[in-house]
This record gives C-alpha cells, sequence and structure tokens, in this order.
C-alpha cells in the first residue's frame, strides 16, 4: 500500500477535482477518502449533525482496516472536509457522487427514496454544470430516473453517470487504491472526460477504465454480486452433498479450484452470505426480473438455499443434545457477517441466535469489533463476553459464526478446562479436521466428516 502510494505522489501529474460525496456510509466515507487521497478537495455530505461533527474530529464512524490512517492523513493534510449543509459542498464541486442507502423494501425491490430525494435537492440548488455520479447499488434506469428528477427542478445542463463501487468490506481500502477496474456508464464525452480525469492515476498505472452506457453499468455490479452469491451457494450445495456421500469438502474445493475457468475464490463452505450487498442486491435484481415480466430461476433457488444454509448447524447441536436445547449454554465466537468488519446486516450469527434462543439456549457472545452493532439490536437477550475464552465459561458447546483471525488458533487445553463439553460446531471450516481430533474434541463443520466425542 505504501509503495502503491508513493509512486502515484511521486510520477502522476493529474488534474485536481473538488467533489462532493453524499452520505457517509461504508460505501461513501471510504470513496471519499480514496479520492482525497487521489489529491482532490472532497467534501463529504451526512444529514446526520453528531456524525459529521464525530468525523471533523478525527472520529471514523465504521471499523475498516487501514481506513483511519488514511481518513486522517487528508483531513490533516486539508483535502477531506464533512458538512451538513449539500449547496455550501454543491457550489464548491464539479462532480457530485451519491453513495446513498438504497435498502430493500418489503417486496425486495431498492428503495430509491433517498437517490431521489437528492437528486431533487440538486435540481433546486445548482447554479452551474455539475456531473452526477450514482455510486450506490441501484437497479437498471435509475440514471434516467436521476435524470428526470434533476431536469424538472432546472434548465442547467448537467450529466449522470453510472459508477458502481467494487469494493469488498475488509479490504475496501485496498480494494479502492488498487481496483480491478473502474466501470462508468456514461452517454456525454464531456461527463466521460470528467470521469477519466478522476481516475487517471490509475488508468495511468496500468488500471482499466470499462465505458458503456449507464444501464449496462448499472447491471454490471447487480450481475457481478448475484453471480458470487450464486458461486457460494453452489459451493454450500456442494458441501451438504459431500457429508451424505462421505467425501471431503477441502478436497472438492481444492480440485475445482485449479481449474482456471473456476478459480479458488468463493468457494469456500459455510454458514451462508450475509452483509450489505449479497442479499440485498440479488433480491433486487429478482424483483427487477419480476417488473420486467422476467423470472431470475437462479437466483429465487440462490436466496432459498441460503436461508436455510444459514442456520444449518442448529439442528446438528439439537441432535447432539438428544433433540432438547432448553438451558444449553452455547458459545458463540463471532458476530460480523465476516471478519474485519463491524458489519453486522444479515449476518447469519443473528439468525443463529434468533433460533437457539427460540428453542431455550442461552447464548454468550464474543466479538470485539462487532459486539456494540449487536447490542443496540438484542440488548441483553444474549451474554456478551470480553474475551473469547470468556464466553466458553461453562458453555455446553461452541458455535462458530465469523472467521475472525484470533479464533485461527486457539489454546484448546484451556478451552476444554472453560467448556462444559468439548463440543465444536464450525460454521467457518476454521481448522484441519486432525487439530479438534487430537485435543479429543466432538466437531462438526461444514461438508467434512464429523470428528465423535461423546
Amino acid at each position: 500500500m505504501t509503495v502503491f502510494l508513493l509512486f502515484l505522489s511521486l510520477n502522476l501529474k493529474t488534474d485536481i477535482l473538488n467533489i462532493t460525496i453524499v452520505g457517509t456510509g461504508y460505501v461513501g466515507l471510504v470513496t471519499g477518502t480514496t479520492l482525497a487521497e487521489l489529491g482532490n478537495s472532497v467534501y463529504c455530505v451526512d444529514i446526520d449533525e453528531k456524525k459529521v461533527e464525530g468525523m471533523k474530529n478525527g472520529i471514523v464512524p465504521i471499523y475498516e482496516p487501514n481506513l483511519e490512517e488514511m481518513f486522517l492523513r487528508n483531513i490533516q493534510s486539508e483535502r477531506l472536509f464533512f458538512t451538513t449543509n449539500l449547496k455550501e459542498a454543491l457550489d464548491k464541486s464539479e462532480v457530485i457522487y451519491l453513495a446513498l442507502p438504497t435498502p430493500p423494501g418489503e417486496d425486495g425491490s431498492a428503495d430509491l427514496s433517498y437517490v431521489t430525494q437528492v437528486a431533487n435537492n440538486i435540481g433546486e440548488m445548482m447554479t452551474e454544470y455539475k456531473v452526477i455520479v450514482n455510486k450506490s447499488t441501484v437497479p437498471v434506469g435509475t440514471a434516467d430516473k436521476v435524470r428526470e428528477v434533476i431536469a424538472s427542478k432546472t434548465d442547467i445542463p448537467f450529466d449522470v453517470v453510472s459508477n458502481p463501487e467494487f469494493l469488498r468490506e475488509g479490504f475496501a481500502v485496498e480494494d479502492s487504491m488498487n481496483p480491478s477496474r473502474v466501470v462508468v456508464g456514461a452517454s456525454s464525452e464531456k461527463a466521460k472526460n470528467v470521469m477519466a480525469k478522476i481516475y487517471q492515476p490509475f488508468t495511468n498505472t496500468g488500471i482499466p477504465i470499462i465505458f458503456m452506457d449507464e444501464k449496462s453499468s448499472e447491471l454490471t455490479k447487480y450481475a457481478s454480486n448475484s453471480f458470487l452469491a450464486v458461486k457460494i451457494t453452489f459451493m454450500n450445495e456442494i458441501a451438504n452433498y459431500c457429508e451424505k456421500v462421505g467425501a471431503d469438502v477441502d478436497k472438492v474445493r481444492l480440485g475445482m479450484g485449479s481449474d482456471d475457468r473456476i478459480g479458488h475464490r468463493f468457494l469456500f463452505p459455510g454458514i451462508g452470505y450475509g452483509g450489505s450487498c449479497f442479499p440485498k442486491d440479488v433480491k433486487a435484481l429478482i424483483k427487477s426480473g419480476i417488473q420486467e415480466d422476467f423470472n431470475f430461476q437462479i437466483l429465487e433457488a440462490t436466496e432459498k438455499v441460503n436461508t436455510t444454509q444459514k442456520v444449518i448447524l442448529v439442528s446438528e447441536i439439537e441432535k447432539y443434545f438428544g433433540g432438547d436445547i432448553r438451558g444449553k449454554k452455547i458459545a458463540m465466537w463471532g458476530l460480523a457477517f465476516k471478519a474485519n468488519t463491524d458489519d453486522i446486516r444479515e449476518a447469519s450469527s443473528l439468525d443463529n441466535i434468533a433460533l437457539l434462543l427460540e428453542k431455550g439456549a442461552e447464548i454468550a457472545a464474543y466479538d470485539a469489533v462487532a459486539e456494540n452493532n449487536v447490542q443496540k439490536i438484542l440488548g441483553d437477550k444474549i451474554q456478551y463476553a470480553k474475551g473469547m475464552y470468556d464466553a466458553l465459561e461453562d458453555a455446553d458447546a461452541l458455535f462458530i459464526a465469523t472467521e475472525w483471525p484470533e479464533f485461527k488458533n486457539p489454546n484448546f487445553e484451556l478451552m476444554a478446562k472453560k467448556m462444559k463439553n468439548k463440543v465444536i460446531f464450525d460454521g467457518r471450516n476454521m481448522y484441519p479436521l486432525e487439530i479438534p481430533e487430537q485435543n479429543g474434541f466432538h466437531y462438526k463443520s461444514i461438508g467434512r466428516k464429523t470428528i465423535e466425542n461423546k
């Protein structure tokens, strides 16, 4: 990372732009900080006054590895600013990024109310040409809708561009500073030139910028995430079948991944996918298809399988305890939907906690990063441990829900002393089978043989 940034600063001569980012959620904050790191003046707008004041004082409102360092550096260099005043930021900027939430509605469709409201405000406030960039994940046709809303409020020329993000939570800084590609949907040459100028530091180092029409750009994001969701779900189906026939999913995964047409990534089985992107985007694409009288059968199956997969280990826990887990204390390691984030949106941990509580179990959970977010939702319905081994005190079983690095090489001897039963239900396949076996643990994972110890 340091070498890459140094290369940029020493060798690339780029035009500096004034850019506004509307929305300081995960995408907006990472995007804004990245664009500031590239030398631009970036004004981040949010309606939450407390949040804005905190960011002005150097408080990063999300957890993302390596973000805080870059965030503070650009504040100190006076390239990154925060405000609740959209008009003030708009007047200072040539380019306006919309990084707003598009949550799923009850029917699964993306809620565009935040996007259209800000588009309406921009139309009322703008006094000169602007490029409006949809950074949010939005359905096909959203650029047209934004264009219509703004045009209904002003005669001033503007362009609307689609520029979807492809950030992985936990690796967002790496992905933002060294993207595999930049996708831009734009109709006008003027807008294309502006976007090319913004991303010149990337194209100068060989990273491609792919220009296309807005609808194709919008669909590219949905298609990418939905394909990865399908790939994960397919591997989970293979893992479940492995258990039926006595195959080992780890060996199958290696054999499959060695085919360069398939690749090794996203072939790790577990307790389903979660987070802010895959579940929402699969639902939205299914709904978009229905609106066009098109049935995404493969995505409907993916969503159904993933819902079941998330809680597949609960029946195994019940089976181990003879069908009744009332009063059983289950320690849970991990609450975030994946490691290296505090994001609990659609986290499998929450589905499992809900089902285990419903069946009468008690939960003692540990997650140093995501605990506060879970506590806001569940309150005192579960216990929160200060450390991973504290959660194991008198536990009847351990459930691993998130693949945090600190769980990879635990002290099995200490675990045995803490727990009532040497039992692990591993939703992330953290350990080679011989490790729990050598330590005398009953060990149930995904797609592999169960190590029996009753």
